[in-house]
């Protein structure tokens, strides 16, 4: 890569470290470190959500659908706008009630709440590990785009760039650093992907009628995608936006609840139409590229040579001038960085508020402020281990994903919508939950239509907590 784009890479990541360092110094406290102070804007928490949800992992992600699928994989998005919608509507008007009595810092802190300690800090495990798991990810992936784009950096060196820079910001910063940077990095990718990616891979393609000759018919088809993985997608994405972590300490960071709810219902817009679309557009021109020649100087020449997830970047590397280049290249890793930072502040806040303050007593104040920073960084240091001796951190940040998903929806449905919410009942939904996806997931197993684990492991999850509940209903009944 040029020395300009390098360059302008450079003065990105400086920026970055810039904000944290700005940050530190006016951190007073736990409350400002994790929560950001609670007075955060509709505007800086919308933008940060987005873009803590549609980071890396989507970005790169779209750009395979739109490689393999067309204009319908845009869809995996929209359920990401009915998460946000229905939770603006049905989860944060009680939620944020909840944490402006009680203080909360984290979202297993409902769980104590409602069930008491023992499922609080089983739920703050599940949770830490699997934001570990995605940090590590987040910090992965990154560096796999860092050394393929710039020739001269090595595998082992970008790791150790991209993780050092995400984690040491975060450990200074904090939320506040989190969001703010958020908004600056999802700003950067949308108007690096409006004004840069999408007009000038147009343009190098040769226009309209060499892509729509290119390609099969059914890639302009918002209907070119089978129902099953429409169910899939749903049963995947809108129950994160009721056990995220990284949501909930969005909620507590806002200053109202009018301004959460107006948080969320901009990052629904911001994901489908506008992210999605532009992402698998993207992708779609790089199957054009790649059906056109243009990746042939790199050795790829059909479409059984590549990974449909790296026609994106390869896209953006073969049509880019100098400059431009560096523009498009800060403009992804921002998305990386973004979920990265976002999810190394979650497994933090779990580690410390959920698991460490239940178990000891904990100093207060200032001490405490170095406390979080200090676990930051040890859980910064973990992640950035894990992405330089582990190549499937991928496949263990799903299987932790999973087992929060169909563990912990349903008995957070329970604590919230029912009147007797039972803390054995929960614990065990969790445990079975989980544990069934985990199962089927690790076992490759050939479930029934097609559809994904997280479907059985949540109604196991939700037969057990009736079951349970009933049992310990009926012997309350019969002790009275």
């Amino acid at each position: 890569m040029h020395w300009i784009d390098l360059s302008i890479f450079g003065l990105y990541m400086v920026a970055m470290l810039a904000v944290g360092f700005y940050f530190m110094k006016r951190n007073k406290n736990t409350e400002d470190y994790f929560v950001g102070g609670r007075k955060m804007g509709s505007w800086h928490i919308g933008l940060s959500v987005v873009a803590t949800d549609v980071g890396g992992g989507f970005s790169i992600g779209l750009g395979g659908l739109g490689f393999t699928m067309g204009l319908a994989g845009s869809w995996m998005l929209f359920t990401g706008l009915i998460g946000a919608w229905l939770a603006a509507v049905v989860l944060i008007p009680k939620v944020f009630k909840l944490s402006a009595k009680h203080r909360f810092y984290t979202f297993p802190e409902i769980f104590r709440h409602f069930y008491g300690k023992e499922v609080a800090i089983l739920a703050g495990i599940i949770s830490a590990i699997g934001y570990l798991g995605f940090t590590s990810s987040q910090i992965l992936a990154g560096a796999k785009l860092a050394s393929a784009s710039f020739v001269a950096l090595d595998m082992t060196t970008a790791l150790i760039v991209m993780g050092v820079i995400t984690v040491v910001y975060t450990v200074m910063g904090g939320l506040k650093a989190v969001i703010y940077t958020d908004t600056i990095q999802w700003i950067l990718l949308i108007s690096g992907l409006i004004f840069i990616g999408i007009p000038l891979s147009y343009f190098a393609l040769g226009g309209y009628k060499t892509i729509v000759q290119t390609i099969p018919a059914e890639f302009f088809n918002m209907g070119n995608v089978s129902w099953q993985t429409i169910v899939n997608w749903a049963v995947t994405i809108i129950p994160i936006w009721f056990v995220g972590m990284t949501l909930y300490q969005r909620i507590y960071a806002s200053n109202s609840e009018k301004q959460a709810r107006k948080a969320w219902f901009i990052a629904g817009i911001f994901e489908w139409p506008l992210m999605a679309f532009m992402g698998v557009l993207l992708g779609l021109f790089s199957r054009v590229a790649l059906q056109e020649g243009l990746f042939e100087y790199l050795g790829y020449t059909s479409l059984s040579d590549i990974d449909p997830e790296m026609g994106l970047p390869l896209l953006l590397r073969t049509i880019l001038p100098v400059g431009l280049m560096g523009l498009m290249m800060s403009a992804y890793f921002s998305a990386i960085m973004s979920t990265a930072d976002s999810c190394l502040m979650a497994s933090s806040g779990n580690v410390l508020t959920d698991i460490v303050q239940r178990l000891v007593k904990l100093p207060t104040g200032k001490r405490i402020l170095h406390l979080s920073q200090l676990l930051t960084l040890i859980i910064g240091i973990l992640a950035l281990l894990l992405a330089t001796t582990m190549q499937n951190v991928l496949e263990l940040m799903l299987y932790s994903y999973a087992f929060m998903v169909s563990g912990l929806f349903v008995p957070l449905l329970a604590a919230l919508y029912t009147r007797n919410p039972n803390h054995v009942a929960a614990f065990t939904a969790m445990l079975l939950g989980g544990g069934t996806t985990i199962t089927l997931i690790v076992g490759n197993w050939n479930l029934p239509l097609g559809l994904d684990a997280n479907i059985f492991g949540i109604t196991i999850s939700a037969l057990s907590y009736l079951v349970v509940s009933q049992i310990s209903s009926t012997r309350r009944l019969s002790v009275g």
